[in-house]
């Protein structure tokens, strides 16, 4: 077994900084232990299962960020599993394992919601890049989702500086952008003049508390327009953002 070395290989953590963990599933001991041991030496927490009933019991406790998963198992085939797996963690990463010859088992297994395959018989790292691919993308799509606000079916993105409301782009000047972003950071609760002023402005405007009105104005035209609105107004208090259903 060839692989790179524990100073070689580039972290792959959960959060909170634990390792990532790889569920196994296969009936094949011998397999199943030696892709096991290959997993464990990159670092990461591996447990396994030797049929469908065990693997969706060790998934519940164990929590995997990605699961490795035989087509064919004694008891539930790998479809089956899957589908189960999705109901109990939606977004976890699922690598199939098949047989070379069984083209229409990847295509089976992709159409259900797998993310990857590997046919047997398989190198070891060709197993464990293909769980570092999905283990990335599930990360990349895990922060994009944290970058996201999200107010009813209005969704502001931090990062790309992107607005839109039921699927319609908005395009925001940056101070708009800003009053929106602190507004949604808040849904619901209503944010005084003073208080938007200080946040958005740094009072740079001298406290003038009709540039709020004015810019909740500017934002009204492009959020609320023509649809059921979301910002609000609560006279002698300040404004509050919340659902439009």
């Amino acid at each position: 077994m060839t692989t790179t070395s524990p100073n070689e290989r580039s972290a792959l953590l959960r959060p909170d900084g634990s390792p990532v963990r790889i569920l196994v599933v296969d009936d094949e001991t011998a397999l199943a232990d030696l892709l096991s041991m290959a997993l464990r030496y990159e670092g990461w927490k591996v447990r396994s299962a030797r049929d469908g009933a065990e693997a969706l019991r060790t998934a519940r406790d164990f929590r995997p960020d990605a699961v490795v998963l035989d087509i064919m198992l004694p008891d539930l085939d790998g479809l089956a599993v899957l589908g189960r797996l999705r109901r109990e963690i939606p977004d976890v990463p699922v690598l199939f394992l098949t047989a070379r010859d069984a083209v229409e088992d990847r295509i089976a297994g992709l159409t259900a919601g797998g993310d990857d395959y590997v046919t047997k018989p398989f190198s070891l790292e060709e197993v464990v890049a293909r769980l570092r691919g999905l283990l990335r993308r599930a990360g990349a799509q895990a922060a994009r989702a944290e970058s996201q606000l999200v107010v009813g079916d209005l969704v502001l993105d931090e990062d790309s500086h992107e607005v839109e409301r039921a699927g319609e782009p908005i395009h925001l000047t940056a101070t708009e952008f800003e009053l929106l972003r602190y507004l949604m950071r808040n849904p619901r609760r209503v944010l005084s003049k003073a208080q938007i002023l200080d946040r958005v402005w740094s009072y740079d405007f001298g406290g003038q508390a009709n540039v709020v009105e004015l810019y909740i104005s500017y934002l009204r035209r492009k959020i609320d327009a023509g649809r059921t609105p979301m910002i609000h107004t609560r006279r002698g208090a300040g404004y509050l953002i919340k659902p439009g259903n």
